[in-house]
């Protein structure tokens, strides 16, 4: 078994499976494949989590026996019982999407405090018992997979009749976060967003996918949308699917310098490779009013003030225009 599946899907598998008329042994071994990476993680893996029955010494070596070419070092394979694995699939991507809102709530206070998120990321992360991935703030997370499991993780204790607090506040973290530029942008123009045309760069919820399910730009374009706003939009692989959503309520074009163009605002919020280094001179001229804000805090060290721009990003201190 592959797939990410509730605790107790393998002892049930078994349990239809044992009057076969062929022994049958389940093992659970689900995967952790990134969205635009996942070849490379599968033949590369960190660690290969298997579960399997004490006693089902058949599933255990026909397991060694497909991993092999990927096992040389025979360090990788993490042995567990069925249910362990399919915990443990869970608890990863929770555990990973709980960095990343503790550290959007952090944003939050950052720019109360007058602090830097960033800064903070790089004294947090420069702990070796925390590490730097997966605290980087942002327009909050999404994909198939994050938000999928962490409610699941939560649903499953609540059937055992646990609360599992710590996941159920990442979830609602994420949700109210996904709002955060849409609502920034709105107190910038004295809570009147009507007419104003909103350049959105990033659809897909992260780079290398044209994934938008749980994309916090369906969060903010229908925020923008029911605001009032005229929305233009760009992404290098999502506009299809964008369009599958908001079909003719919003403006899909196939140039990110066309989405600007009399723009009053530009907000990105996807990280693609190819909106890190834009022309801004080229963007300066095409706005209507200069205004970036800047979901996943890559621009903050172009010095975008000094070329006529106002600047804010996600938890830091926007530079005076």
């Amino acid at each position: 078994m592959k797939s990410t599946v509730p605790v107790g899907t393998n002892a049930q598998v078994q349990r239809l499976v044992a009057d076969a008329k062929h022994a049958i042994q389940v093992a659970s071994n689900p995967e952790f494949l990134k969205e635009g990476g996942a070849i490379s993680d599968f033949m590369y893996p960190d660690r290969i989590v298997v579960g399997v029955r004490p006693g089902h010494d058949r599933a255990r070596r026909l397991m060694e026996q497909v991993y092999y070419p990927l096992n040389l070092s025979n360090t990788k394979i993490v042995w567990m019982n069925p249910e362990s694995a399919e915990v443990t699939k869970y608890a990863a991507n929770t555990m990973l999407a709980m960095r990343i809102s503790f550290m959007n709530e952090l944003a939050v206070l950052c720019e109360e405090v007058g602090a830097d998120v960033q800064s903070v990321r790089r004294g947090v992360g420069s702990d070796p018992r925390i590490g730097p991935q997966f605290l980087h703030a942002g327009p909050g997370y999404g994909g198939s997979c994050f938000p999928k499991d962490v409610k699941a993780l939560v649903a499953t204790a609540r059937r055992h009749g646990i609360e599992l607090e710590l996941a159920d506040a990442t979830n609602r973290v994420n949700v109210r976060h996904r709002g955060f530029l849409a609502r920034k942008l709105k107190r910038r123009f004295a809570n009147d967003l009507v007419g104003k045309r909103i350049a959105v760069w990033g659809l897909a919820f992260k780079p290398g996918t044209d994934d938008i399910r749980e994309s916090p730009s369906i969060t903010t374009i229908e925020f923008l949308l029911k605001e009032g706003c005229e929305v233009v939009g760009h992404d290098p692989e999502a506009m299809k699917n964008t369009e599958e959503v908001f079909g003719d309520g919003i403006t899909l074009v196939d140039d990110a310098y066309d989405a600007v163009k009399d723009a009053d605002a530009l907000l990105l919020l996807t990280e693609w490779r190819e909106y890190q280094y834009p022309e801004f001179s080229r963007i300066r001229a095409l706005m209507r009013t200069p205004l970036i804000l800047d979901g996943r805090n890559i621009w903050g060290t172009y010095g975008l003030a000094e070329q006529g721009f106002e600047y804010a990003g996600v938890g830091t201190r926007p530079e005076p225009a």
